[in-house]
């Protein structure tokens, strides 16, 4: 069993917390939503555990991992709160691969939030 204060631990449920409250912000934390967060996680433990200097890059990685993922099985998620007119589209995660992961619109080449904090911001 995985020690539950080992930093690799640590990182996968900030992760897994991270993106659970974006989730619910914008209600669609259900079962099945939440059954792509733990794959994710299980799947970046095992990324991490091959490469422990991309720890710091967990939380952006599941956010993209369950976007993806949302977006083959439901649609685009999150959907961009700036824009008011045009077609919807999804928040991008920024940077793709580097620590301090934020949502940003890439249309209008604005930083929206952190991830995780998709409940301070409007839907």
């Amino acid at each position: 069993m995985d020690d539950p204060t080992s930093p690799l631990e640590q990182t996968l449920h900030a992760a897994r917390a991270l993106v659970l409250a974006d989730l619910v912000a914008h209600d669609v934390a259900d079962a099945d939503v939440v059954s792509l967060v733990e794959d994710s996680i299980q799947h970046r433990r095992w990324w991490v555990e091959q490469w422990p200097e991309g720890m710091e890059f967990v939380a952006g990685l599941v956010a993209q991992d369950v976007q993806d993922a949302l977006l083959e099985r439901y649609g685009r998620w999150p959907l961009c709160p700036v824009c008011g007119s045009g077609d919807p589209h999804a928040l991008d995660v920024e940077p793709e691969l580097g620590p301090d992961p934020h949502w940003v619109c890439g249309k209008a080449g604005v930083v929206v939030t952190a991830v995780g904090s998709l409940g301070a911001v409007a839907p």
